[in-house]
C-alpha cells in the first residue's frame, strides 16, 4: 500500500479532508458513493456508511472514486463492499465517459476506439479522466472490471469462466491474476468466504443494486405501470410490486425481475441466466431506468425553494425521474404519446410490439415479446405501421425515427449540450420541441431538459 496523500494520484480535484471526515463518523447516506475512504493503517477503502468502527482522522485518507482508492493501493472493504455504492454522476465529459467504461466500452482494452466514439484524441481522453478521476481510461476500467467480478462472485453462483468473462476479462489466468494481485487473494477464497445464503440457495443470477435514500419505490412502479408495454413490460402487484421486462443487449436475449428491498436501500435485480455475458450493459441501463444515482438531498434542496413542489416533496420523498431500458423503446413511446392520452398510446405500443416484435418466452404472465428492432422498423412502409390504428403522419414519423436510431442517431456523443441534443432529435421530421424534450429528459437523462 502506498502512503502518498491523494494529491499524488494524478491530478484528481482534492476533496475536503474535514468535511469528508464528518461524513464518515456520522456514516452520512448523503455521501455514499461521493467519496472512498483509505484506511492507512489496514490498507482497505471503503463507504462512508460502512459499519465498521471510525478510524481515527489520521488514518484517512480520501478518494472520489474507487479507482483512485485501488490507484494507491487500498483494497476494497469486504463488509461495505465498495462496488455497491451509488454512483456521482455529474453532467459533464468525464462523467459520461465513465458511464461508458462502466457498461463494459473498455473491456476489449481499445482506449483509442472510445476515445473516438466520444470526439476525443486517446491523450484527451487520459488528461480529462486524470483530471477529474486521477486514474488513466485503462486504470478505471480495470477497476470497474474487478469490482463488478467481485460482485458477482458474493452475489451468484456463477461459474468462475462466466465470472471472469462477463466481468469483461479475456481469460480465467488473467482475472485470477490481476484479481490476486490487487486485492491479495484468490477470487476462490471471496466466494468461499462470503457467497451470501440467497446465492447459495438460488440458480438463476440474482443482484443487488444500492440507492441513496430516501427512495420512492411505490411511486415508480406506480409510474412505470401505467406506461408498461404489453407483451414486453408488467408490474407485478403482489407484495411491494415488481417490475418485469423481456431483455435484448446485442445477440443475448433474457428477462429480468426488478423489486425493492427497503432494508437494504437497495433493489433486487433478477435476471435469466442466459444474459451473463452482458451484466455489466444491462445493470448501467437498470440503474438508469430507476434514476438509482439521483442525490435526493441535492434534488430536494434546491427543489424546495419553489413552494409548489415543496409541498410535492414532503407528500413523496425520494422522488426520482425515471429512465429509459433502452433509448430507441423510450423515444418511439414518445412519439405514439403525441396528441392521445397515456392509455391510448400504451394500447398502439401494444400493437406494434404484437406486429412487429419477436415473440419471446419468459417467466412472467403478461411478458411476451421483445420489442421491435429499429432495423425492422425502418424496412417497414409508412403503411404497414398505420394499421395498427394511427395516423399515416404519425406512422412515418416511427419510420423516420426508426431510420435515425438504425443509424445510431440516439448514441449521442458525450459531452452535448441539451440544445444540441434536441436539435439533432428534431431533424427527425414529426418530432417536434416537447417529444425531443421528453427523449433528452428520460433516455438520454438530461435533467434540465
Amino acid at each position: 500500500m502506498r502512503t502518498d496523500t491523494p494529491s499524488d494520484f494524478g491530478t484528481a480535484p482534492m476533496l475536503d479532508p474535514d468535511s469528508c471526515y464528518r461524513a464518515l463518523a456520522a456514516k452520512d447516506t448523503r455521501f455514499d458513493g461521493v467519496f472512498f475512504t483509505g484506511v492507512k493503517t489496514t490498507g482497505i477503502y471503503c463507504r462512508p456508511v460502512c459499519t465498521v468502527k471510525t478510524p481515527r482522522a489520521s488514518s484517512c485518507l480520501f478518494f472520489s472514486s474507487a479507482a483512485a482508492a485501488e490507484a494507491a493501493g487500498f483494497r476494497p472493504c469486504l463488509r461495505c463492499r465498495p462496488e455497491l455504492a451509488p454512483y456521482a454522476l455529474q453532467q459533464n465529459l468525464a462523467h459520461a465517459v465513465w458511464q461508458r467504461i462502466a457498461a463494459g466500452a473498455l473491456n476489449d482494452g481499445d482506449a483509442e476506439r472510445l476515445a473516438a466514439e466520444v470526439g476525443l484524441s486517446s491523450r484527451q481522453l487520459r488528461r480529462v479522466l486524470l483530471q477529474h478521476f486521477g486514474v488513466t481510461p485503462i486504470e478505471l476500467a480495470q477497476t470497474q472490471r474487478l469490482l463488478f467480478a467481485k460482485k458477482l462472485l458474493q452475489e451468484t453462483r456463477l461459474p468462475m469462466v462466466d465470472v471472469a468473462y462477463a466481468a469483461g476479462f479475456g481469460s480465467v489466468r488473467r482475472f485470477n491474476a490481476l484479481f490476486a494481485g490487487r486485492y491479495g487473494m484468490a477470487p476462490s477464497a471471496i466466494r468461499r468466504a462470503l457467497l451470501t445464503t440467497d446465492a447459495a440457495v438460488n440458480d438463476g443470477l440474482t443482484l443487488r443494486l444500492a440507492y441513496r435514500p430516501p427512495f420512492g419505490w411505490t411511486d415508480i412502479v406506480r409510474y412505470l405501470s401505467g406506461r408498461a408495454i404489453p407483451g414486453v413490460e408488467a408490474v407485478a402487484q403482489e407484495g411491494q410490486g415488481a417490475y418485469l421486462r423481456s431483455v435484448r443487449i446485442g445477440d443475448a436475449v433474457g428477462w429480468l425481475r426488478v423489486s425493492h428491498l427497503p432494508h437494504k436501500q437497495q433493489l433486487e435485480l433478477e435476471v435469466a441466466p442466459a444474459l451473463a455475458a452482458v451484466l455489466m450493459p444491462l445493470l448501467a441501463r437498470v440503474r438508469s431506468q430507476f434514476d438509482l444515482d439521483a442525490n435526493p438531498s441535492v434534488i430536494e434542496t434546491h427543489l424546495r425553494q419553489d413552494p409548489l413542489l415543496a409541498a410535492q416533496l414532503q407528500a413523496m420523498p425520494g422522488l426520482r425521474v425515471p429512465g429509459a431500458f433502452d433509448p430507441f423503446e423510450l423515444a418511439l413511446r414518445a412519439v405514439l404519446g403525441q396528441q392521445v392520452s397515456v392509455a391510448g398510446a400504451t394500447t398502439l405500443a401494444g400493437r406494434l410490439v404484437q406486429r412487429f416484435g419477436e415473440p419471446f418466452a419468459t417467466p412472467f404472465i403478461g411478458v411476451t415479446h421483445h420489442f421491435p428492432r429499429a432495423e425492422n422498423l425502418a424496412a417497414a412502409t409508412a403503411r404497414d405501421i398505420a394499421q395498427i390504428g394511427m395516423p399515416m403522419a404519425r406512422a412515418e414519423t416511427i419510420r423516420n425515427l426508426a431510420q435515425f436510431a438504425a443509424g445510431s442517431g440516439l448514441n449521442m456523443t458525450p459531452g452535448i449540450t441539451l440544445a444540441d441534443a434536441v436539435a439533432q432529435l428534431k431533424t427527425v421530421r414529426g418530432i417536434g420541441e416537447w417529444t425531443a424534450q421528453y427523449i433528452a429528459l428520460r433516455a438520454l437523462r438530461f435533467p434540465d431538459a
